[in-house]
Order: C-alpha cells, then sequence, then structure tokens
C-alpha cells in the first residue's frame, strides 16, 4: 500500500528519494511526499502523482544529504496536502506505513501536553511522541524505540530530526521494511524494488526491530535496546525486471509474461521423471506424512486460486480441503487440528490479513504450515515452516495475473505430492501430469493468441455496466477470479455464479444490456452447463462464451464463442484465466482507465 524510501549519503538525496517513490507507485496511493535536512528541516507534499512532487522539487530547488520519502495510501482522513506525509512535530519528520489503533488514546494523552493535531491521520501522533520523548532526554533512536512501544497496530516508519543531522531512525512491526547497503550510503524502503538503482545489498528488519541508518552504517536493536543481528542478501532483483520495455502497460507486460513466469516456476521439475516433496522444503515428507487436511488461507485473488486447489486436493489428492478468507478467519471461532496443514498463498507475502491469519492458526494449535509466495524474504515466508516460491518474478500491475497462473501451478505440484504420498497417483499418471506441466507454458502462449478477438468483445464491454461470469466446478472459481479483474480496472460492476444458481436468483437479472461470460471446457458438467447457457439465450441475454475445441459450441445470434485452442484436463482452469485477465485489460483501455493504478486500490495490502 503505502510506500517508504529513507536515504543518509554525502551527495543530494532528493533524486534517489523521488526515483524510489517512482518505483514505488505500482502499490496505489492518493499523495506524496519528501522531508530533507539542509540547513534545517524542508517538508514538501503533493496530492497528485510523484511527477508532481518532483516538478515542486525542482521548483523550490530541494536538496539535502539526509531524507524520507512516502507515497500515502489513504486510510485515516481523506486525500489531502494536509494529510499527506510527512508529518512534522517540531523539527522531527516521519513517515509511516500501517495503522495504528489506539491513536485516539494516544491524540487524547498528546493534547493534554500541549501538542496541536493539524490532520486527521494517525501517523501525526508518532511525529508528537517522538518530539515528545526527545524533549525528556532520548536520543533520536532511543526516542524512536520508546515511542513505538507506546503504539498498537500494524508500522513500519522512518524518523528524521533537525537536531541529528547525521542518522535517520526506522522501526517496523507488521509492516514490511528493509535496509540496503551501500558504499558509504545506505537506505531504507518498505520493497526492495525501491533500491535497486542504488543498491542491491539489502537487510529485512523483523518486527520490533528499530534501526538507526547512518554513512557508517546501520545499527539494528530491539525492543528492550539490546543490539541484534539480522543477515545481509543480495538480492536478485534487477531494473530490467520492473521496467516496461515495449509494453504500454506493467498489466499487459505481466500478461505475456505468463508462459516464462509458470515456465520458471516448474523449472524443478522440467526435467524430472517423478515429482518429491521436498520442493517444499527439507521436513516437507515428515510432515505431509502426518497431515490429515488442508486448511487454505488467502485473500482477493490468492483465495480464487485456493478455490481451485480445493477442487485438486479433494477430488484428485483426496484430502479434506477448506478454503478461508483471510481476513474472516480470524475473527471467528474455529476448531483446530494439530494435523491439519495450513497453507498460505500470497504474492507479497506482506498481506496483513494472510500474516494475521497464520498468527492466529498457530496460536490456537495449528503446527504445519506452508507459505506459497513470489517473494522469497517476506514476512509471510519466514513465518511459514515450509515454502514454495513461484518464481514470478516483479508484479507491478495492481490487478493480479501471472502471480495467480503461478500459484496454480504450485498448487497443481502440491496436488500432485500429496497424491502421490498418499497413493492415489499411478506411475503411468505422475508421467502424464508431468508432461502436462512441461507443455503448460506453450499452451499457455497458445491462449494469448485469442487476443484479437477478445479486444472485439472489450469494445462492446467497455460499453455496459453490468457482466455476469459462470462457471461450473473447478472453473467456478475462474468465473470468480475472471468478474473481479473485470471490475478492478475496467470499473464495471461484475458477479460470478456457479452455473447451476441461475435459477436461483441471478436469471432475474439478465436480459439484453447484461453480458454472460461463460467458462465451457469439455468436461463432465459440460451438457450441464449448455442448458444453464440456454437458460440465459431464452431469456434474451447476450452470451460470450469459452469454449474448448470439441464442445460442439455454436455461434449465433447473441452467442460469441471464441475456442481455445488447447485442452490441459486438469490444468484446464490455469489456461481459461488468460482470456478473462485480456478481456478486464481492453475492456478498461476502451473505458480510458488507469489500467496499472485503479482507483482505490492498492498492490500490497499491509492493513486490514
Amino acid at each position: 500500500m503505502c510506500g517508504i524510501v529513507g536515504a543518509i549519503a554525502k551527495r543530494n538525496v532528493v533524486p534517489i528519494l523521488l526515483e524510489g517513490l517512482k518505483r514505488l507507485e505500482y502499490r496505489g496511493y492518493d499523495s506524496a511526499g519528501l522531508a530533507v535536512l539542509n540547513g534545517g528541516l524542508k517538508r514538501i507534499r503533493s496530492t497528485g502523482r510523484v511527477a508532481e512532487l518532483e516538478k515542486l522539487c525542482q521548483a523550490q530547488a530541494v536538496t539535502g544529504d539526509i531524507g524520507i520519502a512516502h507515497t500515502r495510501w489513504a486510510t485515516h482522513g481523506v486525500p489531502s496536502e494536509k494529510n499527506a506525509h510527512p508529518h512534522v512535530s517540531g523539527g522531527v519528520s516521519v513517515v509511516h506505513n500501517g495503522i495504528i489503533e489506539n491513536h485516539e488514546e494516544m491524540r487524547h494523552k498528546l493534547r493534554a501536553k500541549g501538542y496541536e493535531f493539524v490532520s486527521d491521520t494517525d501517523t501525526e501522533v508518532i511525529a508528537h511522541l517522538v518530539h515528545s520523548n526527545l524533549q525528556g532526554g532520548a536520543d533520536l533512536l532511543d526516542a524512536v524505540r520508546k515511542s513505538v512501544a507506546d503504539l498498537i497496530g500494524a508500522y513500519a516508519i522512518a524518523v528524521v530530526s533537525d537536531a541529528d543531522k547525521h542518522r535517520l531512525i526506522v522501526a517496523r512491526h507488521g509492516a514490511p521494511l528493509l535496509l540496503g547497503l551501500g558504499d558509504g550510503e545506505n537506505f531504507a524502503a518498505c520493497d526492495t524494488s525501491a533500491l535497486i538503482q542504488v543498491t542491491q545489498r539489502v537487510i529485512y528488519l523483523e518486527d520490533g526491530d528499530v534501526a538507526e541508518i547512518s554513512l557508517a552504517g546501520v545499527k539494528i536493536i530491539d525492543a528492550k535496546g539490546n543490539a541484534i543481528h539480522r543477515p545481509v542478501h543480495v538480492s536478485q532483483l534487477t531494473a530490467a525486471a520492473v521496467e516496461l520495455g515495449q509494453y504500454r502497460h506493467y498489466m499487459q507486460k505481466e500478461i505475456f509474461e505468463q508462459p516464462m513466469a509458470v515456465a520458471n516456476t516448474l523449472e524443478m521439475v522440467t526435467g524430472a521423471r517423478s515429482i518429491s516433496p521436498q520442493l517444499f522444503g527439507a521436513d516437507a515428507e515428515r510432515i505431509f506424512k502426518d497431515v490429515d487436511s488442508v486448511l487454505i488461507l488467502a485473500c482477493g485473488t490468492s483465495y480464487h486460486a485456493g478455490m481451485v486447489a480445493r477442487y485438486w486436493l479433494e477430488g484428485f489428492a483426496g484430502i479434506r480441503c477448506n478454503v478461508e478468507i483471510a481476513s474472516e478467519y480470524r475473527y471467528r471461532d474455529s476448531v483446530p487440528n494439530p494435523k491439519e496443514l495450513v497453507i498460505t498463498i500470497s504474492q507479497s507475502g506482506e498481506t496483513a490479513d494472510t500474516l494475521a491469519g497464520l498468527q492466529h492458526a498457530k496460536s490456537i494449535g495449528h503446527q504445519y504450515s506452508l507459505s506459497i509466495c513470489n517473494v522469497p524474504e517476506s514476512a509471510l515466508v519466514r513465518a511459514s515452516e515450509l515454502r514454495f516460491l513461484t518464481r514470478a518474478g516483479p508484479e507491478i500491475g495492481v490487478a493480479s495475473t501471472k502471480a495467480f497462473t503461478t500459484q496454480l501451478a504450485a498448487l497443481a505440484l502440491l496436488t500432485m505430492v500429496l497424491a502421490k504420498m498418499r497413493g492415489r497417483l499411478s506411475r503411468e499418471r505422475e508421467e502424464e501430469l508431468l508432461h502436462a506441466l512441461r507443455h503448460l507454458p506453450v499452451a499457455l502462449q497458445s491462449v494469448l493468441h485469442v487476443e484479437p478477438q477478445i479486444k472485439m468483445w472489450a469494445e462492446k464491454f467497455a460499453q455496459r455496466h453490468h457482466a455476469l461470469f459462470l462457471g461450473r466446478g473447478i472453473h467456478y472459481p475462474i468465473a470468480m477470479e475472471g468478474a473481479l479483474k473485470l471490475k478492478e480496472i475496467s470499473y464495471i460492476h461484475a458477479e460470478a455464479y456457479a452455473a447451476g444458481e441461475l435459477k436461483h436468483g441471478p436469471l432475474a437479472l439478465v436480459d439484453k444490456d447484461m453480458p454472460v461470460i461463460a467458462i465451457a471446457p469439455k468436461d463432465a458438467l459440460i451438457e450441464k452447463l449448455k442448458s444453464n447457457l440456454q437458460e440465459v439465450k431464452a431469456r434474451g441475454g447476450e452470451l460470450h462464451v469459452l469454449a474448448d475445441q470439441d464442445t460442439k459450441l455454436t455461434d449465433s445470434e447473441g452467442v460469441h464463442i471464441i475456442r481455445m485452442p488447447d485442452h490441459a484436463g486438469l490444468l484446464s482452469p490455469i489456461l481459461h484465466t488468460i482470456p478473462l485477465q485480456l478481456l478486464a485489460y481492453h475492456a478498461a483501455l476502451e473505458r480510458g482507465n488507469d489500467v496499472d493504478k485503479p482507483r482505490n486500490l492498492a498492490k500490497s495490502v499491509t492493513v486490514e
């Protein structure tokens, strides 16, 4: 969500801060700002894009060798300059990601001390708290440590003070933050991508860490002030990986990167003749032998991947599976099962609700956990016993695409492993499925060729205000994902239904102005689906059908068919995802929307 960059150097850090913010724009934001020290504290804020902030900095000739910067996604208070970060209190400046849950209580206490509040944000209390602790005699590092001890909630913060011009202080709890190590200069950010222009050497902070960043290096302490060590990692992320190249938008780039992303994710089985539980960690075989059920926790697109996996795990591996929206799971009374494998799925590995769901599961007695994630050093990966990295590469577009298909590829591998360990995967079937997985990138490349037909659909869809998506069985979650994509970036209201539910209510909505998109693979439910489609057609609805080659569906008045070039059996949901992504993308283009930065949304949801 919000973005943080901090820097200290023997040169002007304003270009570094601004470039870092530009690389964080994909996270979603409504305002931006920075503060630097140069003979005093200078703060610039804007409710526009980072480019507007850059113009203001140039116009005012802002320079400094130490500073912090921020992109804000509004939680407390409307998007406005007064609510934009950094926030200031008596020479102290703070940027913050997360939500402070006890800000009202802290606001009351600080007002009693004479502090005045000029914003509607929860963040302003942090600036006043740090200033208050400085006034009490603490140095900047200790003032921040004491301040965060009074906070309840999630935070990643960076702090500078005009009374201490040689260091900046950062702290984290429940929101991502890392340090970047340079040559005689050092940095902080919420995401590695913000720093790749200056360093690839990073330190990932843990919850409760407070760090001092100076020209000489970094110092990390825990909540009690004790020095602690965190390892240095060399990031594999490159500047080229987060550049658009030949593409118009990041979402377009990421849709077309899916064959390679899936190939990279499946690389470990590309030349294999059998599948091994060690794909999921050294202890996977021991743990998988002991588990008797699966609980999947995820949000948004990742939740839809989990729903597909339930069909695979129960139908193919024969293991009971429950899928829960992470933000709901932790707030209900559930029955723990020590032999249940808790699987968390997240692109970023920093999704607050999913992290909290995993922590809750552990707290009530679940002992086995597996993370399926795209970011190796993320909090979710570090918190899980087992992990599988999807290797999708950076995903910048807010609407997830290649993260979803690589998650499905990972879950297909997991299904095969569990099926094999439970005696439900014959040698012949294993070889057949491994061949299908190796062929999957080629099949995905073929599906991308339907784009011209999808564009024609999108021209009509762009004029609509509502749409229905239908699927049956394992393709119902794919219909849900298609509806989500259309909502996210085209702003067309869309709903997904299991096709058999049409006559139980949604059919009342069907008319000539309500396009219906149906996923129609040639599977055991195809004849049932055909009956559902006839129900739509009989009521004057306009059908758009994604059909396999041999489903015997034909174009007619009000019925538009796109034939998929390949049928993948068990892996069919992965292929049918691609046209729905392209439909959302081209409908959004037709409507003139900002495809990569849809309104009101953020890429990495690090608050509840």
